[in-house]
């Protein structure tokens, strides 16, 4: 009996094992039976049981996917060649459809490149390039103190914009998707680039704008700095001619009272004046290595002749 017992609970637990399932919550299970579907999906999170061996789960994603697109090059309506990357993001909402269809993730992305992307490019192409980089024609304000008060900036005018372009995408591919059980919720454009000899132009064409407008700083730069330099010039002269004309008022000044000095100086002892200004002339004129060729009667040299 005990390995009959033991037999009966072995079977029951491998029947057990394999009618029983686990759902999450980002999860749900489509069974079938030979292929075929049975009943309704299963949703709802947590422990679920099939027949044993004849029917099996099949787990398909609950929550929200991402469809990465392959970056491609689309002409728009003005004839800009650009490259464009997108993205989008879709959820399985009839997973009977889904597994009949599509079965598997790969196979329902590769039913989204080729939905997606032909309705991207037919938007795309179907507008002027500003219309897939702008939501609204307010005015561009980048650089704004930098460009010539002159110079009108070209305004466009936006019909739709990316948003609504991003909108129009998902209105074309979602009936498309919905036999396969696939609801896309959102596209959006991850990036928009030109091509690289359109890119290399348009980077030329900025540059050429950024050194004009350096070149017109230095010039101003260059100007200030004159002004600047003219005016403590004249600030300087100005300076200099009023420290000149002090100078020479102290120093006329300055003569006079010594010419007064001398003056008394030479009505009270002539002699004693004309002798130091004798001795400050010689000492002016008669260095170490001086040689004074002289008349025996010449004046100059009448205070090394003695006294009488």
């Amino acid at each position: 009996m005990k390995p009959l017992f033991l037999a009966v609970i072995a079977i029951g637990i491998v029947l057990v094992y394999n009618s029983a399932y686990v759902v999450d919550e980002t999860e749900q299970v489509v069974v079938t039976q030979f292929g075929r579907v049975i009943g309704k999906p299963v949703t709802q999170p947590g422990l679920s049981f099939k027949l044993p061996f004849f029917q099996q789960a099949n787990y398909f994603p609950n929550n929200l996917l991402t469809w990465d697109g392959d970056p491609g090059q689309v002409p728009t309506k003005d004839k800009t060649y650009i490259w464009v990357d997108t993205f989008a993001r879709w959820k399985i909402v009839d997973s009977i459809k889904y597994f009949q269809t599509v079965n598997n993730e790969l196979a329902a992305l590769e039913r989204l490149d080729d939905i997606i992307d032909p309705a991207m490019r037919n938007l795309v192409t179907s507008y002027p390039l500003v219309e897939s980089v702008r939501n609204t024609d307010r005015p561009m304000d980048t650089f704004e103190s930098t460009v010539d008060q002159n110079r009108k900036r070209t305004q466009y005018k936006i019909e739709l914009g990316r948003d609504e372009i991003t909108k129009q995408i998902v209105e074309q591919a979602r009936p498309k998707l919905a036999p396969f059980g696939i609801e896309l919720v959102d596209v959006r454009i991850k990036r928009i680039n030109y091509i690289e000899s359109v890119r290399r132009a348009v980077y030329d064409r900025m540059i050429a704008e950024r050194n004009q407008i350096a070149e017109k700083y230095r010039a101003e730069g260059k100007g200030e700095a004159s002004n600047i330099r003219g005016e403590k010039e004249k600030e300087l002269q100005v300076i200099k001619s009023q420290a000149y004309k002090d100078s020479q008022t102290i120093k006329g000044e300055a003569d006079a009272k010594a010419t007064l000095i001398y003056a008394d100086a030479y009505g009270v002892d002539p002699d004693f004046y004309a002798f130091l200004k004798t001795m400050d002339v010689y000492k002016k004129t008669i260095k170490k290595d001086s040689t004074l060729i002289l008349s025996t009667d010449s004046d100059f040299m009448k205070y090394f002749k003695g006294v009488e």
